[in-house]
């Protein structure tokens, strides 16, 4: 898990680097060739390729469709606002699944989790801080793409868990790659690539595949209430490559809301374990 979280880091890094000198769908439609090419390779080598009506069914098509438009709403937001910030917000993303599941799948919460979300979101408004100068609509984005991967991934829980996760990453990260390449007209046209935006957005594919990788031999390998908490370390990676990299320093109301919604997940994930219920999706979000 620890690595998986590194491996995500790396990738929203070098997607932020490459944010500066061409659009989001240009991202997504570049990065998408080289991750789907190499998702391909793995899921042909581990005997996870299956056919095509798999791709067709309909909750793989919801979580597709979420899963496209957290990526986009996600990029966006990432170029425009400190690593650490966007990462903070979106580690509201288990609370944001724990509510989805009990308001749409009927899961039960009860009173100390439900108390748990309500701290959670107070985090997340203390690091959002609406109505002040560091209120801005990339903020919203990062929201608005936690919300797409909730839908993501309690679609992902209901469905036929003998698909292979190699093989729904491998849908989504060509679905996501399509979807940059048809959205490059309508976002100014396809822009002069460099050479260093090129070695940029590969290193990126690379990373987000080391990331699905080894997010899945963890959750297939080891205890899920153990290694679930370990997600927060991409938390520490973005202050971190964020501080070294871009100068960015979160402010001390950040550090403090990101505390919160962290303390807030953990124990989620604490009560989710001692009633037996830690539930992690199969695949990682494609960002």
């Amino acid at each position: 898990m620890l690595l998986a979280m590194a491996g995500f880091v790396v990738n929203d890094t070098f997607v932020k680097i490459a944010s500066t000198d061409i659009p989001p769908a240009q991202i997504m439609a570049i990065r998408g060739v080289a991750a789907s090419l190499f998702l391909a390779v793995l899921a042909w080598k581990l005997g996870a390729l299956g056919p095509v009506r798999l791709a067709l069914s309909p909750r793989l098509l919801l979580r597709t469709a979420a899963d496209i438009l957290a990526t986009l709403s996600y990029i966006t937001a990432l170029g425009q606002m400190p690593i650490a910030n966007a990462s903070a917000i979106f580690q509201a993303l288990p609370l944001v699944v724990t509510l989805g599941a009990a308001l749409f799948l009927g899961e039960p919460v009860g009173w100390r989790r439900w108390s748990a979300i309500i701290v959670g979101f107070i985090g997340v408004m203390i690091i959002v801080r609406p109505g002040t100068e560091g209120f801005t609509v990339y903020s919203v984005a990062v929201l608005a793409s936690v919300a797409f991967s909730a839908v993501r991934d309690l679609s992902t829980r209901r469905m036929d868990r003998t698909v292979p996760s190699i093989f729904i990453a491998l849908v989504t990260a060509i679905a996501v790659g399509l979807f940059g390449w048809l959205l490059v007209p309508f976002s100014g046209g396809w822009q002069p690539v460099s050479a260093s935006i090129l070695v940029s957005l590969t290193v990126a594919a690379a990373a987000i595949a080391v990331g699905y990788i080894f997010i899945v031999q963890a959750m297939r390998t080891g205890d899920m209430g153990f290694v679930a908490p370990f997600r927060y370390s991409i938390l520490l990676y973005a202050l971190v490559i964020g501080y070294l990299l871009f100068g960015d320093l979160p402010s001390p109301l950040t550090l403090i809301g990101s505390a919160i919604v962290v303390a807030s997940g953990l124990y989620t994930l604490y009560r989710e374990r001692l009633r037996g219920v830690v539930k992690l999706p199969p695949t990682p979000q494609v960002h």
